[in-house]
């Protein structure tokens, strides 16, 4: 089989690295060579830093407008690559080719609706006067003005649409981008790019950058000439990026252990298709999976019962197949899930249904009596494991929801919309979804992370105002 090594793009052209190294990357699934990326070099991260610098500075005077045809552009060759990007998702990071098409097409739509919401924030100004003692020949002008470099850092399990949605602000408000994609995801980028490439846009004003975290990672994030740090990924990479990253604005989306609270109220059938969608789509690799269930009681059996049955139905398998639970992104994942359903089921959780293992794939698991002590009540697996914790109040599922060092979101399930608001508004998360699965989007929406799943806000004006500062110039007019 011939196996591609793609370059890397710096300064609008594709290049191979002066290392003469290529990382490997094996799907997840068929556990074959799909391909190989450059490891780039720091000397080569000197140059692309430099080439994004000199590339904003013009890029930093072009109008809005003209801004936005590149990015219209860019949305458009998206889609004109929308089968060929999808494969490569599919393959590289074992999403079905269905998600992946969609991952596609969410990404144009994402990237369209950011030039739109540009082309409609504008500045403001204020009189002097209208504070006490102030002056009328004072006049202030606030508008909004790029950061300079911003260094974009998305994670595996959405290559494209979460990159996206850090690359497309930044370039709209006059940015210049240095991509770091995960390595697991980063052919994926590439054909991003080539996309972008594609749409002619100035070079220097995107270089993406692909190597060993080891050797560039520390580097990438220390280097002076970042002006601006948007990373997705875990709490712990995310936390040493904080302390490494000194003075600059940072935006951390980080992990999740976020509850499903089922009330003895709730619509019981509604609550489980919400909780199984939420908990096992992508085989629960996205931070806003539903991570466990903090169900009362006294509803607990009849929930249990309608989840198994639901859970036993989940197509499993390769992502070629269309497949809902698919095995997991890489091996050390698969045995860290394994590791939490063992911890569980020796400390005297009940296996429902599941367990079961085939290289990367672990099939959907189901555990009932999860108690506190088990460390799957409290560490994200992202993976195909659902625990259910069975409380006996509502005080009790806000105690344990906001016991966890994460607070990314939550899902209440009640029938009364009043119990349903006093909950949500005890709940220490970024966003609260009433009758509803956890996730991310619309895009639009604001996204956020409290305590260890992050921090600043993302959302595609949010993204905006992340990327960019406000500046004021103050007009004294004279008599």
């Amino acid at each position: 089989m011939n196996v591609t090594t793609y370059k890397f793009y710096m300064n609008g052209e594709w290049k191979e690295s002066s290392s003469q190294q290529a990382i490997e990357i094996y799907s997840p699934y068929s556990l074959d060579l799909i391909g190989r990326v450059q490891a780039i070099t720091r000397e080569e991260i000197d140059e692309a830093i430099s080439f994004a610098q000199e590339a904003q500075k013009n890029w930093k005077e072009v109008s809005l407008q003209d801004r936005a045809q590149y990015l219209y552009k860019w949305a458009n060759e998206l889609m004109g690559m929308q089968d060929e990007i999808a494969e490569i998702v599919m393959k590289e990071v074992g999403k079905s080719l269905k998600d992946a098409k969609s991952e596609v097409a969410r990404t144009a739509d994402l990237i369209r609706y950011t030039v739109e919401e540009a082309l409609h924030m504008h500045g403001e100004s204020m009189k002097g006067d209208s504070f006490p003692g102030g002056s009328k020949s004072k006049v202030a002008m606030i508008e909004r003005v790029p950061l300079g470099v911003v260094l974009a850092i998305p994670p595996f399990n959405y290559p494209v649409n979460l990159a996206a949605a850090k690359l497309a602000p930044a370039l709209i408000s006059g940015n210049a981008v240095i991509f770091k994609p995960a390595t697991q995801g980063a052919i994926s980028g590439i054909k991003m790019i080539e996309a972008l490439h594609k749409a002619g846009l100035p070079k220097g004003l995107v270089n993406i950058v692909t190597g060993r975290g080891a050797v560039i990672g520390d580097y990438l994030v220390e280097h002076k000439g970042i002006n601006m740090i948007s990373f997705t990924g875990g709490t712990n990479t995310g936390t040493q990026l904080a302390k490494k990253a000194a003075m600059i604005p940072l935006v951390l989306e980080l992990g999740g252990k976020d509850p499903g609270i089922v009330c003895e109220d709730a619509d019981l059938q509604e609550a489980a298709k919400q909780i199984i969608s939420g908990a096992f789509s992508y085989s629960g690799q996205r931070c806003t999976a539903i991570k466990r269930v903090l169900v009362h009681e006294s509803v607990a059996n009849k929930l249990l019962k309608i989840l198994k049955e639901e859970v036993e139905k989940l197509s499993v398998g390769s992502p070629e197949e269309g497949n809902t639970v698919v095995p997991l992104i890489d091996t050390g994942s698969a045995d860290f899930v394994q590791g939490l359903i063992g911890d569980a089921l020796e400390k005297g959780a009940t296996l429902v249904t599941g367990n079961k293992r085939e290289d990367n794939l672990i099939h959907p698991t189901l555990l009932d009596h999860v108690t506190i002590d088990m460390r799957v009540a409290w560490e994200e697996p992202f993976g195909p494991v659902l625990p259910i914790i069975r409380v006996s109040s509502d005080e009790e599922a806000i105690r344990i929801a906001n016991e966890s060092e994460f607070g990314l979101q939550a899902s209440i399930f009640t029938k009364d919309i009043n119990r349903a608001f006093a909950i949500a508004n005890q709940i220490e998360a970024g966003s609260v979804q009433i009758n509803g699965r956890t996730e991310r989007g619309p895009d639009h929406f604001p996204f956020i992370g409290v305590k260890g799943s992050g921090m600043g806000a993302q959302g595609v004006r949010k993204g905006l105002e992340s990327m960019t500062r406000e500046k004021v110039t103050v007009l004294n007019l004279t008599k």
